[in-house]
This record gives C-alpha cells, sequence and structure tokens, in this order.
C-alpha cells in the first residue's frame, strides 16, 4: 500500500501550489444513477450498508466517474448504535427510539467489543474489498460519528436544537456522561478496525456540533474528540484524522483545533476559509477542509465559479483539501460536478 499519496501528504502538513486534493462527503449517493441502481438491488439503504460487495461498489462508483483524490467508505454513522444494541431504521431518514435518560438505560447497552465486531463486520469487509480494487495513488477513508452527534441521536433526534440531549446532560450529567463514554469507547474500536480493514484516513463527523453553549461543546464535542483520538493513536500512531464539529462556531472551532488532537478540521460553509486557514491551520498546525456551498454545487454557473475560485484564493499554498462544507445533496446535477471538478484542478 502506498502511503505518499497527494491526499496523505496534505495531511501530513504539505503546502501545494497546485491543486488541492478532492473529494465529496456524500459523494456515493442519490446523485448518481449507478448509485440509485445498485441500492435498488440491494433492497435498502441498511441492506446495502450490510453488504459489503454492493458497499464497496458504490464506494468506487464516484472514484470512477469523478477521479476523486479520496473514497469514502460507504457506510453510516448509526452503524455504532446498532453495534450497542439500540435500534435504528430508516424510512426517509433514520429512525431511533429515544433512550430513557437514566444510568439503567445506558448501562443496558451492549459493553463487550466481542458482540459489537459481528454488526459491525460489514464495513471492515467493505473497506478490504475497496482498498484491493482503488486505485494506489488514491487515498481510503473511514469514518465514525462523533459521540455527542451519537448521543443526540440516542436522546431522541438532531431536530429542534438537539433539545432531548441537552436536556438530558442538564439534568444528569452523570448518567449522559457514561453514555457519552460508552459512546468513545465504541467508536474509538470503530476506527482501529477501520484502519486494521485498510482505511489510511478516518474522519469523525459532529453532524450537531451546532449551537451549543461553549461549556457543553467543550466537555461533550472537544472532550470526547481528544478521547477519541488518543484511544486511536494508541493502537495506530500513525494514522490521519479529520474531525468536523460541523457548524461549530470560532470559539468552538478554535477550542476543537487545540485540544482535540486532529490532524484536519473540516469547515461549514458559514466558516470563513481565510479565516479557517488563519486561526486554525497557521496557528494550530490544522489541515483545512471544505468548505464549499452544497447548495452552489446544485446552482452551478456563476455561483459555482465564483465561489470555488474565492476558495482556492483563500488556501493556495496552505495544507488544504477541496470539499463541499456538508453532504452533496441529491438534485446535484452531475454536470456540475464534472465542472467542480475541473475548476478545482485547473483553477490552482
Amino acid at each position: 500500500m502506498i502511503l505518499s499519496c497527494l491526499f496523505l501528504d496534505v495531511l501530513n502538513g504539505k503546502s501545494l501550489e497546485k491543486a488541492p486534493p478532492l473529494w465529496l462527503m456524500r459523494q456515493a449517493g442519490r446523485y448518481l444513477p449507478e448509485y440509485r441502481e445498485t441500492r435498488a438491488k440491494a433492497g435498502s439503504f441498511l441492506k446495502l450498508c450490510g453488504n459489503p460487495e454492493l458497499a464497496s461498489e458504490v464506494t468506487l462508483q464516484p472514484i470512477r466517474r469523478f477521479d476523486f483524490d479520496a473514497a469514502i467508505i460507504f457506510s453510516d454513522i448509526l452503524t455504532v448504535p446498532i453495534a450497542l444494541g439500540h435500534p435504528v431504521t430508516f424510512d426517509e431518514g433514520p429512525k431511533l427510539p429515544a433512550l430513557t435518560p437514566s444510568r439503567e438505560a445506558v448501562e443496558a447497552l451492549e459493553r463487550d467489543p466481542a458482540q459489537w465486531m459481528p454488526r459491525l463486520a460489514p464495513v471492515y469487509e467493505a473497506l478490504a474489498l475497496t482498498r484491493d480494487s482503488l486505485a494506489p495513488e488514491k487515498a481510503l477513508i473511514g469514518f465514525a460519528g462523533a459521540p455527542w452527534t451519537l448521543a443526540v441521536y440516542m436522546a431522541g433526534g438532531g431536530n429542534d436544537e438537539q433539545k432531548a440531549a441537552r436536556l438530558w446532560a442538564y439534568r444528569d450529567p452523570e448518567s449522559f456522561s457514561a453514555l457519552i463514554g460508552l459512546l468513545v469507547d465504541c467508536v474509538s474500536q470503530h476506527l482501529i478496525w477501520q484502519i486494521e480493514a485498510g482505511a489510511q484516513v478516518v474522519q469523525l463527523f459532529d453532524s450537531w456540533a451546532e449551537g451549543l453553549p461553549f461549556d457543553l461543546f467543550a466537555e461533550y464535542v472537544a472532550k470526547p474528540a481528544a478521547q477519541v483520538v488518543e484511544k486511536v493513536r494508541a493502537a495506530k500512531p500513525d494514522v490521519k484524522i479529520i474531525g468536523f464539529p460541523r457548524a461549530a462556531n470560532m470559539d468552538g472551532l478554535q477550542h476543537y483545533a487545540g485540544v482535540s488532537g486532529v490532524d484536519g478540521i473540516s469547515i461549514a460553509p458559514s466558516t470563513s476559509a481565510s479565516w479557517a486557514v488563519e486561526h486554525l491551520g497557521v496557528n494550530f498546525g490544522k489541515t483545512i477542509q471544505g468548505n464549499l456551498d452544497p447548495l452552489a454545487l446544485i446552482a452551478g454557473g456563476e455561483a459555482l465559479k465564483s465561489r470555488v475560485e474565492a476558495i482556492l484564493a483563500a488556501t493556495k499554498g496552505k495544507p488544504f483539501i477541496f470539499n463541499l462544507g456538508h453532504g452533496i445533496l441529491p438534485p446535484t446535477p452531475i454536470e456540475h460536478v464534472h465542472e467542480l471538478v475541473k475548476l478545482v484542478r485547473g483553477g490552482a
């Protein structure tokens, strides 16, 4: 396995004068007709996630079509609650029964890694298949949901400002911290197993990090991220880790950069790329990833061109990975993704 690809060079802090590496969050998804065909063949989203051969196939589809610099394994952040014995179903989106906010409910979750493994094994099989098929110069990314975001889903969902999780944290911080601690353990082990299966980079998705009071952010977003990174690095010291505390404010992002230990920080469209390069990149030595608005990609034309040019200008000569500020949306025209690739690779 070649470990000196462009994507990994940038995560090692290398500054580039040429075009930055490029991939897109949710790049394997419903905007691609080949993905829709494969999902129909699988029968459902969860069945697709649980089929290593088909999951590997959809992971590779956007690489074949767009020649991105990295593939991210097709899976879902909610595999971790499933591993813990908390049921998850998908219709138009995920549905989880709300966990009773109590120590007893947390203690009833599965704590034995030997029981997690069979529930998570399809992810590792898909990673191994993908690494065998992926060109050596392309990086392979594994991922997991961060403890706070998973706790949000398990407590009652991410709508309505994450009220269920926040209330639990306020009313019974002891049992909520116990849930976070269990999630730290399972997320860390899941990432370690992904690395052993072939992932060279892992990303920690904290999709519900926005809008938290600073003390909650520090305690339940930044601190658990640091614990996950510490556990993963103890087992796999050379792995590169990207953190994505989505839409966190400037104080939160700087705190996260200072304590989490990640190599790269992915930023949302609401964060200025020039600010991130200076305050997270230069000040904390982090590679920046982001942060094109997914709606600008849908719009295309001058809106897309001007925003890509602004991001490239703000990050030129710095360790930077071009990406969206969140996942690609199903209505995105394929021709706009091709145009994005041309703009990034021809505009540096």
